[in-house]
């Protein structure tokens, strides 16, 4: 046991430098972000300590809460770490919405049309590929703009986000459509019900914990081990830590700019496809809305490391969790989640640069006495 504990207190310190307060950073500025928004929630005339106490009872309180909890945190964490590949490799991903989008509705289109043709355990397989190859190429088109262009990534994955929703209620509004809604003549913009053979397995009926939880966990540690332990990874970094220098190295630069955005929508599009397989069973419209931006806010939170961004993503699943209790017992407006949530962005971001000019003065004042003992034989000359 005390082994054990060495060789994780061994892991931190390389993890934060040696310096707790590396490692704490991310902590106490969530806990500023929530001191923050209880400015918020006085100004509104609520009760910042009541507000959070729901907020925790929605999330925590009972066994079912704490199931939606980590149903709400399985695709966050999905797209969070699609966002550290794409960071890591020097990419701003701003398009995991419309790439969770695009995922979902091409895993079910793809499910529904080939329910008869393959068997159960294979359709599930290729309904899951289909949707991580949809999100691939969606974020694969501003991954190359900016390798062969130099287009802003930044501007094109928000325009394809637009590009994403006009998709989809397209096809929910005609050619998907759900053909019991024409007969019917409602016409409500959803498609047909998945076949149940790719329905995720629940694991504690009848809440709507699935396996796609496990799916996640392993994409997360998957990515570590890609990103840490490949040279596939250590190119991917290179090119985020410094283009020029991977440029002088041999390093293909506009490829890895390119596959770090196409690995990023296709871990994306995966969670669209586990989201629409586990939960909500067919395409919606307002399927899933938020989750691809709460993913960016999951992947900083996590200090963009696809482990750290576990605990991260079952922080912010509680925090949308409990959001929805806060609003019902309280009437607090659902934007004062969203405020919150940027509140965390800001804090988060400060932090980091706050744990960058106190690595960056401690390792000046580790390097000052080997520096003074190097000159001082030249100066007894």
């Amino acid at each position: 046991m005390n082994s054990w504990l060495d060789r994780l207190r061994t892991r931190l310190n390389r993890l934060s430098g040696g310096d707790p307060m590396v490692a704490l950073a991310p902590l106490i500025a969530a806990l500023l972000a929530l001191v923050a928004g209880a400015f918020i929630l006085l100004a509104l005339g609520k009760n910042p300590i009541e507000a959070y106490g729901a907020m925790l009872e929605g999330a925590f309180g009972s066994e079912r809460n704490l199931f939606r909890t980590l149903t709400r945190a399985t695709p966050l964490l999905l797209v969070a770490i699609g966002i550290c590949i794409a960071f890591r490799g020097g990419m701003i991903n701003i398009g995991a919405e419309g790439q969770l989008f695009v995922g979902a509705v091409s895993a079910t289109a793809f499910s529904i049309g080939f329910a008869d043709a393959l068997p159960g355990w294979l359709l599930v397989i290729l309904t899951l590929l289909i949707g991580f190859l949809a999100g691939a190429v969606w974020g694969a088109v501003p991954g190359v703009l900016k390798a062969r262009f130099n287009v802003n990534e930044i501007l094109s994955t928000v325009m394809m986000n637009e590009i994403a929703i006009q998709l989809l209620i397209f096809l929910l509004s005609g050619p998907m459509i759900d053909p019991a809604e024409v007969e019917r003549g409602t016409r409500i913009p959803q498609s047909a019900p998945l076949p149940e053979s790719v329905w995720m397995a629940r694991l504690a009926p009848p809440s709507q914990i699935h396996v796609g939880v496990f799916i996640a966990i392993i994409a997360a540690a998957v990515v570590y081990v890609l990103l840490w332990r490949t040279t596939l990874g250590y190119r991917i970094r290179a090119v985020g830590q410094n283009r020029d220098a991977s440029r002088y190295a041999g390093i293909s630069v506009p490829f890895y700019l390119a596959l770090s955005l196409t690995l990023s929508g296709g871990l994306a599009g995966l969670a669209g496809a586990v989201e629409v397989m586990g939960v909500s069973h067919r395409m919606v419209e307002g399927f899933a809305v938020g989750y691809g931006f709460s993913g960016i806010v999951v992947a900083l939170f996590g200090r963009l490391h696809p482990i750290g961004s576990i605990p991260s993503a079952f922080l912010f699943g509680a925090m949308l969790v409990g959001a929805d209790k806060m609003q019902r017992d309280l009437q607090v407006p659902s934007a004062t989640i969203i405020a919150l949530q940027g509140l965390i962005v800001i804090f988060v971001v400060s932090s980091d640069i706050w744990v960058r000019r106190r690595t960056a003065r401690r390792l000046a004042q580790q390097a000052a006495p080997t520096i003074s003992a190097a000159e001082a034989p030249a100066s007894s000359h």
